[in-house]
Order: C-alpha cells, then sequence, then structure tokens
C-alpha cells in the first residue's frame, strides 16, 4: 500500500514576521514532502485572532501544530504561547518555539508556559531546512496527536 495516498494533511500554523524564514519553512516541509497545510502569520495579535476565529480568520481551521517565534511585533510570542496554553480550546495543540534567541532565560520561560518544544533556528541555510525536516518528522510521523483538537475534547 503507498503510504503517500493514505496521508491526511494536518495544519500547521507559522506564527513567524520574518518572510526569508517563513519562505524557508515553507520550502523544508516541501522538501521532507510532509502532508500539511501551512497558514502562515506574521504577528501574535494575528496568531490570537487566527487561533480565536475572529475577523478574517472566521473559517481557519484549529491548527494541529504551532510553530512559533518568540520575537514578534505587536504580541511577544511567549503571550501568544501563555494565551494559548491558559484556553482549554487550544491548550491542546502542541507549540513549538522556534526562535533565534539562545538566552537561557527564554528556554526556561518558553517550558514554564508550557512550549511543547524550543528549538534555536540555524542560521546556515541547509541547517535550517535540516531543523524543520526533523521537526516535522518527529512531530507528524512519531507523535501521536490528539484528534479534533480545539472542539472541547
Amino acid at each position: 500500500m503507498d503510504m503517500i495516498n493514505q496521508c491526511h494533511p494536518i495544519d500547521i500554523l507559522l506564527v513567524e514576521d520574518n518572510p526569508g524564514d517563513a519562505r524557508l519553512t515553507l520550502e523544508a516541509l516541501k522538501e521532507a514532502k510532509v502532508c500539511n497545510e501551512l497558514y502562515v502569520v506574521e504577528d501574535g495579535v494575528e496568531a490570537m485572532g487566527f487561533l480565536h476565529k475572529e475577523g478574517e480568520y472566521i473559517d481557519a481551521p484549529t491548527p494541529d501544530l504551532i510553530l512559533l517565534d518568540l520575537n514578534l511585533p505587536k504580541k511577544s510570542g511567549q503571550e501568544v504561547l501563555e494565551e494559548i496554553k491558559e484556553d482549554p480550546l487550544l491548550l491542546l495543540i502542541p507549540v513549538i518555539v522556534l526562535t533565534t534567541s539562545e538566552a537561557e532565560k527564554d528556554v526556561l520561560r518558553a517550558y514554564n508556559l508550557h512550549a511543547n518544544c524550543y528549538v534555536v533556528k540555524p542560521v546556515n541555510y541547509e541547517k535550517f531546512l535540516e531543523s524543520i525536516r526533523q521537526i516535522t518528522g518527529f512531530w507528524l510521523s512519531v507523535v501521536k496527536l490528539p484528534s479534533a483538537v480545539g472542539v472541547g475534547t
């Protein structure tokens, strides 16, 4: 049986204000042949609008996985993470912090706010692509994600 034909796409929300990093993430997902729909928002306020299905995001899906940058305009990644993990309809969604900060205080704060994973973005193009491939390989192939996230389960 062909596994590719059995692919059920998952919805990934990428919260990233750097268009270059967003493009690299999209390329890495394509190269890794990850069956997904990628949604990109550029700041923390947009992220929460997407997750709460407000305004232009009224028909947005509830993502199966969130890739979250910490350094965001309007609302920081830490604030977004905190709001997600305090919301009973969102708290089960795995949040992977994907950021340039290697600061121990940022790592500790992210885990204290219940991030599922903290990954420092490599500056090298090939290493960045490999990091995205490894993240998606683990989170989308190995880990069992809850079904029907965000519907009161």
